[in-house]
């Protein structure tokens, strides 16, 4: 089984301040597969998630070194195209962030702000969009109506869809399922392990079970340092750390 590095990180710190988040931190999130961040509160999982596509280039007085390869591209090169890189690096954040406008146009919003403006090809991306969002069929007679008007589940797969319409390789979940009911999570889970069959995902979980169920890879985060990275399984039953034990078993997070 080929399994190429869709993201390289290498010693990758990060800092807010003087105060120092990540530590020397080297991952490979393999593409087409599920890589899932846990750790206990503060330990810096959505911190480091929000480096894949640079969302803390907005925090003011933050700091970042090492290297965080895309397709062996350094993201962090000060010549990338970051509007081009969030495109291809989506994300889905913890509480469903729908735009106040109709379902169709929540999906279309990113085609149309990057340029396409043709009649046919943007029903046609919205409905795909939708239907790969597991959506379509309980929104294709309602497209026109607000989104807000939606459940909180169906405003988180309609924010994935809208992350999808405009083809990204790698989709980021930040604690995607915290904000939704377990039934709409069962949703989202299913989603998220099938959409590796085109996509490479990233999830920030607080849930262990929920990362055993989705994830092919597993890292495990403590005050800002990576503890141990493997696969799932191995992580959850064969763990090579003393303390990545006792966190999946519940003995303290």
């Amino acid at each position: 089984m080929d399994l190429t590095a869709k993201i390289e990180v290498q010693h990758l710190n990060f800092f807010y301040g003087p105060k120092q988040a990540l530590k020397n931190i080297d991952l490979a999130c393999p593409t087409n597969r599920v890589t899932a961040i846990i750790g206990p509160s503060g330990c810096g999982k959505s911190t480091f998630i929000r480096t894949l596509n640079r969302m803390n280039d907005v925090v003011a007085g933050t700091r970042v070194e090492g290297r965080i390869m895309l397709d062996g591209q350094n993201i962090l090169d000060p010549g990338v195209d970051v509007v081009h890189l969030r495109r291809n690096v989506g994300m889905v954040f913890q509480k469903p962030n729908p735009f106040p406008k109709s379902i169709f146009d929540n999906v279309a919003y990113g085609l149309r702000i990057n340029g396409l403006d043709d009649k046919k090809r943007i029903p046609e991306i919205v409905e795909h969009s939708l239907r790969e969002a597991a959506l379509w069929d309980e929104v294709k007679d309602r497209l026109r109506e607000n989104a807000f008007a939606l459940s909180g589940g169906q405003q988180q797969r309609l924010c994935i869809a809208r992350a999808l319409a405009v083809k990204p390789e790698v989709i980021l979940f930040d604690e995607p399922c915290s904000a939704i009911d377990p039934i709409a999570t069962a949703k989202i889970e299913e989603l998220i392990f099938r959409l590796k069959e085109h996509y490479t995902a990233v999830i920030v979980t607080h849930n262990m079970q929920q990362a055993a169920r989705v994830s092919d890879f597993t890292a495990f985060l403590m005050l800002g340092e990576l503890i141990e990275f493997d696969r799932t399984d191995k992580i959850f039953t064969n763990p090579a750390n003393r303390l990545t034990e006792d966190y999946v078993t519940g003995r303290f997070g």
